[in-house]
């Protein structure tokens, strides 16, 4: 079936480190300019959505809030289905204007909506956790990568937090972003599309691909950002097809 939409990642994919990938942004405005649909998906938990649209726009990107899409976003829409009104949010402070419906509290919550907090991480803040889901407070993570790309360089993400607080209380997080497949069903479900219309365009090899491709989704493997040689061996999900940039994509979706 033909591609009638995207799901596009972003830092890695389109930019990385504040600067746009030579010919991204141009790219991005042709194909949705062809008439496909264009959900820009990310796995940050350290910004709302509108300061990302702000920050994508800064670069070049022609880009509305609806068309972004977060795991902080698939957080709210999960509590609020479950009838969820007491949350602990263990994430940057800059999020808590996405979780705006919430009653926001340090004791006794009815779930943990755990994100990125980076070298917040310490054993006060994990055992702080641990406690209030023995207490039980049932445990929401926004993601659960396994390391990102900070100033350079591999180094730790959400998901070995997230495995520690696992382990230590038996229990099994619900993770809302990539690559789960609840997060892929819901950007597609929100263009109005079935998962063999809608192409993945990624640079991490188990979060992107591996996620997208187990949803049922085509994926193509960007050489930027994450991207690694090790990514083509046998014991990794293999994409779709691979490309050098984004600014390939047109090229690639035309002759594909």
């Amino acid at each position: 079936m033909a591609t009638r939409g995207l799901l596009l990642d972003l830092q890695g994919v389109l930019y990385q480190d504040g600067k746009a990938y030579p010919g991204a942004a141009e790219a991005i405005e042709a194909l949705i300019t062809q008439g496909l649909a264009v959900r820009f998906l990310t796995n940050t938990t350290t910004k709302p959505r509108r300061d990302i649209v702000e920050h994508m726009r800064g670069m070049g990107f022609a880009v509305t809030l609806p068309q972004v899409f977060t795991p902080a976003c698939a957080a709210a829409k999960l509590l609020a289905k479950q009838g969820i009104k007491r949350v602990h949010l263990a994430a940057p402070a800059a999020i808590t204007e996405d979780f705006a419906d919430f009653t926001l509290v340090d004791d006794a919550p009815e779930a943990i909506v755990l994100g990125d907090l980076y070298t917040e991480f310490t054993w006060d803040r994990l055992d702080g956790l641990f406690q209030m889901i023995q207490g039980g407070a049932r445990l929401i993570a926004l993601h659960k990568n396994r390391y990102c790309l900070r100033d350079g360089k591999l180094g730790l993400d959400l998901g070995p937090f997230v495995a520690a607080l696992e382990y230590a209380t038996r229990t099994q997080a619900l993770v809302v972003g990539k690559p789960s497949l609840a997060f892929f069903l819901g950007a597609v479900q929100d263009m109005g599309l079935e998962p063999d219309q809608v192409l993945m365009v990624g640079d991490d090899i188990e979060s992107d691909i591996g996620g997208a491709l187990a949803a049922g989704l085509a994926a193509v493997q960007v050489k930027t950002g994450k991207y690694r040689l090790s990514d083509e061996e046998p014991a990794h999900a293999q994409p779709t097809a691979r490309i050098a940039s984004i600014a390939e994509l047109g090229e690639w979706l035309d002759e594909h």
